[in-house]
C-alpha cells in the first residue's frame, strides 16, 4: 500500500519466505462497522491467541484508537500483554482461574477473571476475603454448549446467595452461543431464553452473549456488550454469504524456484500428482510449518475425496492450483498458464488476501478462518500498514 506508514516484525524481508500484510486501517473500519450495527450495545475486542495471530502489541492499540475499551483474552499472559498495549482498558480473562496461587496476579494487572465454576467462585471469594477488597469478576453461564461455565441453575443459586452475602462483585454475566452461524437453528432461541432468565436474576450488571455471527441474530441477542472476533479480523461472520468485512490480512509466499517438468512426471511426496501436460512449477517458500495447511494439498490427502476444491494461489489475477502435497516448508503451484517469464524467482504468490478470501483458503484446507489465522507461523515477515503517521 504505497504511501502508508508501516512497521514490521519477524524476520527481515530479505530473509523471509513469506510476507503477511496486516491492514490496521481495515481492522479499525471493521470494528467501527460492527460497533455501529450493535449500538446501543458496546462492542468489545477479542485479543486472545495473540489477537488471532496478528499481534496484540499492534492490534490492540489500533482497536483502542477506534474506541474499543473492553478486551477479552483466554489466558492471563495475554491479558498482561493487552494491559501494556491498552493501559485504560477493561480486560476479561475467559479461561478463568486455574488455582488459588494465580488469583493475586489478576488485580495486579487489573485483569477481570471470568468465573466458570463453583470452584473458581470459591477461589475468588477466598482471595477477595483475604485481601479485604471485592475485586470485580464476570460470571460465565453455560446455556447449552457444554464448554466452560456454571449451569443456569448454579448461576441462579449464586446470584441469590451473593445478593445476600455480597462476597463477590460481579460486573458482567455472559454466555456463548453454540450455533450462531446458523441463524435459523432452534438452539439460538433456547439459549437466549435460558440466558434471559439468568440475566434477570443478576440485576443491574452488564450482560453479553454474542460473537461475530450472533450479532446478526438481532437486537434481542446483543444485550449490553457484543464480542465479535473473526469479523473484526476480516473473516466472514456467516458461512455461505458474501463477506461484508474488509480484508485485514494478506499472506504471500516467496517463489524460491521455477521448474519445468514434462507431462507424465510427478510432483511432491507420494507422487500423488502426475502431470497431464508440460508444466511450469513455482516452488513457493511456505508450507504447513508456516500454517499453510497440508490438508489444502491438491492430492494425497483425505479431504480431496470429499469433492472440496484444493487450495490455490494467485499471481496477476490468475488462479494457480497447488500441485501435489503441501510440504513442511514449500508448496508447489502450477504457473503454466502465466507463460514463460510470467512469474519469476523472488516474486510472491498470494495464499489468501484481497483476491483469495481467507474463508475460501480455509475451506480448501477443511477448516475455518479462525484456525487459519491463529496458526500462521512466525517465519512470515509481518508488515503492518494503515498506521497513523
Amino acid at each position: 500500500m504505497p504511501g502508508d506508514t508501516f512497521s514490521a516484525t519477524g524476520p527481515e524481508m530479505r530473509f523471509a519466505g513469506g510476507i503477511m500484510t496486516i491492514d490496521l486501517a481495515a481492522l479499525k473500519e471493521n470494528y467501527g462497522a460492527l460497533a455501529r450495527v450493535c449500538a446501543p450495545a458496546q462492542t468489545a475486542g477479542i485479543a486472545k491467541a495473540d489477537a488471532y495471530g496478528l499481534g496484540i502489541a499492534q492490534v490492540v492499540p489500533a482497536l483502542a484508537s477506534a474506541g474499543c475499551g473492553k478486551f477479552f483474552v483466554a489466558l492471563p499472559d495475554e491479558g498482561f500483554a493487552v494491559r501494556q498495549a491498552a493501559p485504560e482498558a477493561d480486560i476479561y480473562v475467559l479461561n478463568g482461574l486455574f488455582s488459588a496461587e494465580s488469583a493475586a496476579g489478576y488485580p495486579e494487572a487489573r485483569l477481570i477473571p471470568v468465573l466458570n465454576s463453583q470452584a473458581e467462585i470459591q477461589i475468588w471469594e477466598s482471595f477477595c476475603g483475604a485481601s479485604g477488597t471485592r475485586h470485580p469478576c464476570a460470571i460465565n453461564v453455560d446455556t447449552g454448549m457444554n464448554r466452560l461455565g456454571l449451569t443456569a441453575s448454579e448461576a441462579l443459586t449464586f446470584a441469590d446467595e451473593n445478593s445476600l452475602t455480597r462476597a463477590l462483585e460481579p460486573i458482567m454475566v455472559m454466555s456463548h452461543l453454540a450455533c450462531a452461524d446458523d441463524l435459523k437453528h432452534p438452539m439460538n432461541r433456547l439459549q437466549l431464553e435460558s440466558f434471559q432468565q439468568v440475566v434477570a436474576a443478576f440485576g443491574d450488571i452488564e450482560a453479553s452473549l454474542v460473537n461475530s455471527a450472533g450479532v446478526l441474530l438481532g437486537a434481542d441477542f446483543r444485550f449490553d456488550l457484543t464480542r465479535p472476533g473473526v469479523a473484526i479480523y476480516g473473516g466472514s461472520p456467516l458461512p455461505g454469504v458474501k463477506n461484508p468485512m474488509r480484508t485485514v490480512v494478506t499472506a504471500e509466499a516467496r517463489i524460491s524456484q521455477i521448474r519445468y517438468a514434462r507431462a507424465g512426471e510427478t510432483v511432491s511426496y507420494g507422487a500423488t500428482t502426475t502431470l497431464g501436460r508440460d508444466t511450469i512449477i513455482a516452488v513457493a517458500a511456505a508450507g504447513y510449518a508456516d500454517g499453510y495447511h497440508r490438508a489444502a494439498s491438491a492430492t494425497g490427502v483425505p479431504l480431496r475425496a470429499l469433492d472440496i476444491a484444493a487450495g490455490h494461489g494467485i499471481v496477476a489475477g490468475r488462479n494457480l492450483p497447488i500441485l501435489g502435497r503441501v510440504t513442511m516448508d514449500l508448496t508447489m503451484f502450477d504457473v503454466t498458464d502465466l507463460g514463460v517469464g510470467g512469474v519469476n524467482r523472488g516474486e510472491f504468490i498470494e495464499l489468501f488476501g484481497p483476491n483469495i478470501p481467507i474463508d475460501v483458503a480455509a475451506k480448501a484446507a477443511g477448516t475455518i478462518s479462525y484456525e487459519l489465522l491463529t496458526s500462521l507461523g512466525r517465519r512470515f515477515h509481518r508488515r503492518y500498514v494503515g498506521l497513523e503517521s
